[in-house]
């Protein structure tokens, strides 16, 4: 467990070695915000796959957040999570202090993730995805992971990771995990314990109209979104935020006439928790 930033670059160079000559063994790094769930045991075995090294970070990112008491309110589980790390062999965990990786606190200097940033998720938290970037990027330039390992039901994130990396010419592969879900078809997320037992019936129709809109994609984008908001009828524990169809390439919305490879997204809250859920789809 590893705090400081001096404390890591003396582990990495140690783990690297001294001769920058010979190829040193491939690192890859698992980025998270702690209390770790089986979709990030899934995240760490593939990291393991993929390379010799595994770092995974547990920082509570506070750029993510609307407020401080926000911040402070998100779950912590120290303890469970040293358990589960070292269950699964893991050579590095950095959890530094906001303090340490943020000296500046919130008026740090930001990475912009641009429009699409201020769409889905980021038109709720416009705030959101500058927070996500900023921090992957300073992770990013501190390790020099060979290969970064991320979960797709945050697709959005996925998106603009890869943008970001593309943009900034980080010397960095992106690999995603297929999202881990419950018995009732749900990401496996901390919040699903929080919700009684009407919420959470309520919140399994969201994979539900995901998949309607999938059973409807020969029919054209507007017959998935049709079909995905009928699963959803009738449900007055849901808020539906928003239910999008969008191009892989350019994350934006698909216009009719698009054919092949998109994706459905979509995000409610139930009992006062956010949800979001996404699935492949194929227009025809």
């Amino acid at each position: 467990m590893i705090a400081t930033l001096e404390d890591l670059r003396a582990r990495l160079d140690e783990i690297r070695g001294t001769d920058r000559a010979a190829q040193g063994p491939r690192i890859a790094l698992v980025s998270t915000l702690g209390s770790l769930h089986e979709g990030h045991v899934d995240l760490i075995t593939r990291a393991r796959e993929q390379a010799d090294v595994v770092v995974v970070s547990t920082f509570v990112n506070p750029l993510r957040f609307r407020t401080a008491d926000d911040t402070a309110a998100y779950p912590r589980s120290p303890e469970a999570d040293a358990r589960v790390l070292d269950d699964l062999a893991v050579d590095v965990v950095f959890a530094p202090s906001a303090a340490e990786l943020l000296p500046a606190g919130t008026a740090t200097t930001r990475v912009s993730a641009g429009d699409i940033g201020l769409r889905y998720e980021g038109r709720v938290r416009p705030f959101y995805f500058d927070g996500v970037l900023t921090v992957e990027a300073k992770l990013f330039h501190l390790i020099a992971p060979d290969v970064a390992v991320y979960g797709e039901r945050d697709l959005q994130r996925v998106f603009l990771v890869r943008r970001m990396v593309r943009d900034l010419n980080f010397r960095v592969e992106i690999d995603t995990v297929p999202t881990v879900r419950t018995d009732d078809g749900l990401p496996v997320s901390s919040r699903i314990a929080l919700l009684d037992e009407a919420d959470r019936r309520a919140v399994a129709k969201l994979p539900r109209a995901l998949e309607a809109a999938a059973s409807n994609a020969d029919m054209g984008v507007d017959a998935c979104i049709a079909a995905a908001q009928s699963a959803l009828m009738g449900e007055q524990r849901i808020s539906l935020e928003y239910l999008s169809v969008v191009d892989p390439a350019t994350f934006l919305p698909v216009d009719e006439g698009h054919r092949g490879r998109a994706f459905a997204l979509i995000a409610a809250t139930v009992g006062g928790h956010r949800f979001i859920d996404n699935a492949e789809i194929s227009l025809r």
